[in-house]
Protein backbone atom coordinates (compact mmCIF):
# COMPACT_ATOMS: atom_id res chain seq x y z
CA UNK A 1 0.00 0.00 0.00
CA UNK A 2 1.38 3.62 -1.14
CA UNK A 3 1.01 5.35 2.60
CA UNK A 4 0.74 9.36 1.53
CA UNK A 5 2.39 11.69 3.92
CA UNK A 6 -0.27 14.17 6.07
CA UNK A 7 1.33 17.10 3.97
CA UNK A 8 0.93 15.76 0.70
CA UNK A 9 -1.80 17.58 -0.98
CA UNK A 10 -4.66 15.59 -1.97
CA UNK A 11 -7.62 18.07 -3.02
CA UNK A 12 -7.11 19.61 -6.29
CA UNK A 13 -8.88 22.38 -8.71
CA UNK A 14 -12.24 22.40 -9.10
CA UNK A 15 -12.84 20.05 -5.89
CA UNK A 16 -10.65 22.97 -4.05
CA UNK A 17 -12.13 26.05 -5.19
CA UNK A 18 -15.79 24.37 -4.25
CA UNK A 19 -14.59 23.92 -0.94
CA UNK A 20 -12.83 27.46 -0.46
CA UNK A 21 -16.61 28.51 -1.96
CA UNK A 22 -18.53 26.41 0.33
CA UNK A 23 -16.85 27.27 3.53
CA UNK A 24 -16.81 30.96 2.92
CA UNK A 25 -21.13 30.83 2.41
CA UNK A 26 -21.00 28.26 5.02
CA UNK A 27 -18.96 30.65 7.29
CA UNK A 28 -21.37 33.84 6.45
CA UNK A 29 -24.53 32.10 6.78
CA UNK A 30 -23.59 30.27 10.13
CA UNK A 31 -22.58 34.21 11.12
CA UNK A 32 -26.18 35.10 10.04
CA UNK A 33 -28.02 32.60 12.11
CA UNK A 34 -26.89 32.03 15.19
CA UNK A 35 -28.08 29.67 17.82
CA UNK A 36 -26.72 26.12 17.66
CA UNK A 37 -27.81 25.72 14.13
CA UNK A 38 -25.54 28.64 13.28
CA UNK A 39 -22.70 26.71 15.04
CA UNK A 40 -22.74 24.16 13.02
CA UNK A 41 -22.80 26.27 9.82
CA UNK A 42 -19.90 27.84 11.33
CA UNK A 43 -17.98 24.63 11.81
CA UNK A 44 -18.05 22.79 8.74
CA UNK A 45 -17.36 26.31 7.03
CA UNK A 46 -14.49 26.32 8.26
CA UNK A 47 -13.77 22.73 7.74
CA UNK A 48 -14.70 23.49 4.09
CA UNK A 49 -12.62 26.60 4.58
CA UNK A 50 -9.23 24.80 5.65
CA UNK A 51 -9.81 22.06 3.26
CA UNK A 52 -10.03 24.18 -0.04
CA UNK A 53 -6.40 26.66 1.66
CA UNK A 54 -4.50 23.52 2.71
CA UNK A 55 -5.60 21.63 -0.22
CA UNK A 56 -5.66 18.23 2.49
CA UNK A 57 -8.45 16.19 3.04
CA UNK A 58 -8.22 13.66 6.06
CA UNK A 59 -11.02 11.79 5.36
CA UNK A 60 -10.36 11.93 1.84
CA UNK A 61 -6.87 9.95 2.34
CA UNK A 62 -8.54 7.57 4.53
CA UNK A 63 -11.34 6.88 1.94
CA UNK A 64 -8.26 6.38 -0.80
CA UNK A 65 -6.27 4.36 1.06
CA UNK A 66 -9.75 2.06 2.15
CA UNK A 67 -10.31 2.39 -1.71
CA UNK A 68 -6.90 1.25 -2.99
CA UNK A 69 -7.04 -1.55 0.06
CA UNK A 70 -10.08 -2.91 -1.62
CA UNK A 71 -8.47 -2.55 -5.38
CA UNK A 72 -6.01 -4.76 -3.84
CA UNK A 73 -7.80 -7.49 -3.13
CA UNK A 74 -10.03 -7.70 -5.75
CA UNK A 75 -7.16 -8.11 -7.93
CA UNK A 76 -6.16 -11.33 -5.74
CA UNK A 77 -9.22 -12.65 -5.92
CA UNK A 78 -9.40 -12.70 -9.48
CA UNK A 79 -6.27 -14.89 -9.93
CA UNK A 80 -7.79 -17.34 -7.44
CA UNK A 81 -8.39 -20.93 -9.70
CA UNK A 82 -12.25 -21.24 -9.03
CA UNK A 83 -12.22 -23.62 -11.56
CA UNK A 84 -10.01 -26.60 -11.95
CA UNK A 85 -8.91 -28.48 -15.01
CA UNK A 86 -8.99 -31.90 -15.89
CA UNK A 87 -5.33 -32.30 -15.73
CA UNK A 88 -6.04 -30.58 -12.22
CA UNK A 89 -8.49 -32.77 -11.14
CA UNK A 90 -6.40 -36.12 -12.07
CA UNK A 91 -3.41 -34.98 -10.36
CA UNK A 92 -5.24 -34.01 -7.25
CA UNK A 93 -6.82 -37.73 -7.04
CA UNK A 94 -3.73 -39.51 -7.79
CA UNK A 95 -2.36 -37.22 -4.40
CA UNK A 96 -5.40 -38.39 -2.53
CA UNK A 97 -5.38 -42.08 -3.82
CA UNK A 98 -1.20 -42.22 -2.92
CA UNK A 99 -1.85 -40.70 0.44
CA UNK A 100 -4.47 -42.89 1.23
CA UNK A 101 -2.44 -46.11 0.12
CA UNK A 102 -0.64 -46.75 3.15
CA UNK A 103 -3.29 -45.04 5.52
CA UNK A 104 -5.05 -47.21 8.26
CA UNK A 105 -8.78 -46.54 7.63
CA UNK A 106 -11.65 -47.50 9.90
CA UNK A 107 -14.30 -48.83 7.56
CA UNK A 108 -14.17 -47.21 4.34
CA UNK A 109 -10.77 -48.61 2.38
CA UNK A 110 -10.38 -46.66 -0.68
CA UNK A 111 -12.17 -43.44 -2.80
CA UNK A 112 -14.21 -45.35 -4.94
CA UNK A 113 -16.14 -46.78 -1.86
CA UNK A 114 -18.84 -44.19 -0.21
CA UNK A 115 -18.45 -43.67 3.56
CA UNK A 116 -20.93 -46.16 5.65
CA UNK A 117 -22.19 -46.81 1.84
CA UNK A 118 -21.22 -50.46 -0.23
CA UNK A 119 -19.76 -51.10 -3.44
CA UNK A 120 -22.69 -53.07 -5.21
CA UNK A 121 -20.35 -56.02 -5.06
CA UNK A 122 -22.17 -58.02 -2.14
Amino acid sequence: MNRTSSNAQNVHGWERAASLAGGLYLLGKGLRRGGLGGLLQLAMGGMALSRGVTGRCEAKRIFSEINEQAAMAEGTSRHLPLEQSETDRQRMRRNAEAATATATVTGNQGLETPAGGSTGLG
